[in-house]
């Protein structure tokens, strides 16, 4: 086996696009290589962790548009040096105007998804949740940071200002969200100069953005949520017909969650809480894997693809049930997560055929386009974290005279009225966020997370399947061939043999053969003897970035006169 031909007993061969990334101080991979840089010029000065993701996050704001922004929502989980594990909550939340009734639903929408009449939950003004990026990134860096605002955004601001060269997958998501972009002219100007999708390697200037972050590095997120760029935001709502009021960004609070535990053939899994819905989920699909040799069935066998799929299956049914903000809907955690319960849900698997799968939990018992970055410092502290505007440039529109793109965040809430997930003032929205963080023996041995909205945690799951019960290297985990399904149909990537296609349809699935299950993910391999190793997979710009070598040794002075010829 090397890092680029894996070969399972099952005979499954998959190739590595890219190659890892290696150091001892520091490690740092998001899915741009600007704003891995970011991140590393924040450690190689000095910094720690937290320091490194907050800059990269703002940098991604600049160079990866489609995927996150200030008035996004996101969730971050940090492991500080001493061991605890720090969960910020910046998810964002139903306007206060907003009701189980604001959307209605579309009778024609396909399975699975939340589309109403008009669109208005997924385009425009109406599609935007109160926002909690921006909040959730300051006070990160105010609590664990070490360097301050001004540091941190300084990359940003030079990316935004002096341009960037637009990459070829920068160009493909334009292209694809380009028919909704072309009713906004300000997103136009931006994204579609002369009618037509930038063109990758042209330089590209957000000027006016660059004043934005400049007024965010002046004021802190004050100038959002009680200042004046937030007053610009919500005169701007109430003339385009938007639910956000001054109201809804004054009382905005980001909120620190005890993060859920599980384990899984002697690694403990540790990853936020409801209402994100990705590491509950993963832990209860783990628990069910358990029960099987999935060692022995090989990677891409159809024993274990069909397993993933029901897998998958089961954890949907209950995750729609039940798992929502816990503050509006008792998430029955406990159970979720029990073993019993798993083997429970185990026993009634048919390794021969697929079947339909129902909920067994109810509340009271016991996102489509993101970003992730994971960072590492030398000093032991772990920051995983995933950020978004929803959908691929969110609301597809721009602020007037800001530069900044909305979240279209109502898209994930369910139209109809009734339901765990359902639209309810103040409600923070469901995510399938998976910032996950993997110890043995109390120590870390991997972080990760990757976007891909519905597609997250599943495909976190198979990573962490990847690790544990096939022996892949972390490059390998993370670009391994995907697959997914929430009851519909089994996407299967292209990577897998033709024979896993049949073999699933002849068990029951309704197949579908996709390009790319989720998105770009981001992981860190911490190797006992201290090394580092950072992988980005190629359903992204990912770019894992090292910081190695170190200061001179204590002493050593450089004296001229020692050294005249």
């Amino acid at each position: 086996m090397t890092e680029t031909d894996w070969r399972d007993r099952a005979g499954t061969v998959f190739q590595t696009e890219k190659n890892p990334a290696t150091g001892t101080r520091g490690m740092v991979v998001t899915n741009h290589p600007l704003a891995s840089a970011a991140g590393a010029e924040m450690l190689a000065a000095g910094g720690n962790a937290i320091d490194a993701a907050i800059a990269a996050f703002f940098t991604l704001t600049v160079v990866e548009p489609m995927m996150v922004g200030i008035l996004g929502g996101g969730m971050a989980h940090i492991r500080l040096a001493d061991g605890s594990h720090n969960v910020i909550d910046g998810q964002s939340m139903a306007p206060l105007a907003t009701g189980p009734t604001t959307f209605t639903p579309d009778p024609n929408a396909a399975p699975g998804t939340m589309d109403t009449i008009g669109r208005r939950n997924a385009v425009g003004p109406t599609s935007v949740a109160t926002p909690g990026n921006l909040m959730g990134w300051c006070e990160a860096l105010a609590r664990f940071g070490t360097f301050s605002l001004t540091d941190v955004m300084e990359p940003a601001i030079r990316h935004a200002s002096r341009g960037f060269r637009v990459t070829p997958y920068l160009h493909e998501c334009v292209t694809d969200a380009a028919a909704d972009m072309a009713k906004d002219p300000a997103i136009s100007r931006i994204y579609l100069p002369d009618g037509s999708p930038i063109a990758a390697g042209t330089r590209l200037v957000t000027g006016d953005y660059a004043e934005t972050l400049r007024a965010v590095m002046r004021e802190g997120p004050s100038v959002l949520y009680t200042g004046s760029l937030g007053g610009i935001y919500t005169d701007h709502m109430a003339r385009a017909g938007g639910y956000i009021t001054t109201e809804d960004l004054t009382r905005y609070r980001t909120i620190t969650r005890e993060a859920l535990r599980g384990t899984y053939r002697g690694y403990e899994i540790i990853g936020p809480p409801p209402p994100t819905s990705g590491p509950l989920h993963i832990i209860q699909m783990l628990n069910i894997l358990e029960g099987y040799d999935i060692e022995a069935m090989g990677f891409g066998s159809p024993d274990h693809v069909h397993l993933l799929a029901e897998a998958l299956k089961i954890a949907f049914a209950d995750r729609a049930a039940a798992t929502a903000d816990p503050a509006f809907v008792k998430v029955p955690v406990g159970k979720i997560m029990d073993k019993d319960y798993a083997a429970s849900r185990r026993s009634r698997i048919d390794l021969a055929r697929a079947q339909d799968w129902t909920a067994e939990v109810a509340p009271g018992e016991g996102e489509q386009h993101t970003t992730h970055l994971t960072v590492a410092d030398g000093m032991g502290n772990v920051v995983a974290s995933t950020q978004t505007i929803n959908s691929l440039f969110g609301a597809r529109y721009v602020v007037p005279g800001t530069g900044m793109i909305p979240n279209n965040y109502m898209y994930v809430f369910d139209p109809r009225p009734g339901r765990a997930s359902s639209v309810e003032a103040g409600k923070r929205i469901t995510s399938s966020m998976s910032p996950v963080i993997v110890l043995r023996d109390g120590k870390p041995v991997w972080a990760l997370g990757l976007p891909g909205g519905l597609r997250i945690f599943p495909s976190v799951f198979q990573a962490l399947v990847n690790l544990i019960d096939h022996g892949m290297s972390v490059q390998e985990a993370v670009e391994a061939p995907r697959v997914w399904t929430q009851g519909h149909q089994l996407e299967i990537e292209a990577g897998f043999p033709a024979a896993v296609f049949e073999a699933m349809r002849g068990r029951g699935h309704p197949v579908a053969t996709v390009g790319n299950v989720a998105g770009g993910m981001s992981a860190i391999h911490f190797h006992p003897d201290g090394v580092m190793e950072g992988a980005a997979c190629w359903r992204a710009d990912g770019t894992p970035v090292g910081i190695g070598g170190g200061l001179a040794r204590a002493g050593v002075r450089f004296r001229p006169e020692a050294n005249r010829v």
